[in-house]
């Protein structure tokens, strides 16, 4: 019997109710039976990295367990995202009301057109992993050979991320 993986992904939005965008997803991935133990980071208002020219991103990082292989764990987050009405084809960096991303995997370690584990970009970007040090701080991440922690304290990115406080309706 195939054993659970432990996964985590960073799930972004910057279209839209961002906050409503994150949870839909993260209640979408938790009703699949094939993924246990969802948790989540708290939400994070991050600057826009490459294309500059559009809002701030809402942020966080989701843990679960699956015994899904990266491939069927893949589609289901392409699933989501199209659910909550992302187009199937759109052009890289650019505004978007829902973004997964499979950031590890178990101990898994590919390199494929369609999916590279862990995340290329995994250790450069701090909107990842400030959120991923909150819930995984001492997540010892494939390829790099470092905890969460680790990475953070060397990340080269001084992009602004903050904690996002939700706003009280009067």
């Amino acid at each position: 019997m195939k054993k659970s993986e432990q996964v985590y992904l960073s799930v972004g939005s910057n279209l839209g109710d961002r906050e409503s965008n994150l949870a839909q997803a993260i209640t979408a991935l938790g009703i699949n039976h094939d993924i246990n133990d969802v948790q989540s980071s708290s939400f994070y208002d991050t600057e826009p990295l490459y294309f500059t020219e559009q809002g701030y991103f809402l942020n966080t990082v989701v843990g679960c367990s699956t015994k899904l292989s990266p491939f069927d764990f893949l589609d289901v987050t392409r699933h989501v995202e199209q659910m909550l009405g992302q187009p199937k084809i759109r052009e890289k960096n650019m505004p978007r009301i829902i973004d997964i991303d499979i950031l590890v995997h178990g101990k898994s370690v590919l390199e494929t057109e369609e999916l590279t584990l862990p995340h290329p970009q995994l250790a450069t970007r701090r909107f990842v992993l400030i959120p991923f040090e909150e819930i995984a701080p001492n997540f010892q991440v494939p390829v790099f050979n470092s905890t969460v922690r680790e990475l953070l304290a060397y990340c080269p990115d001084s992009s602004y991320v903050a904690m996002h406080y939700m706003e009280k309706e009067a």
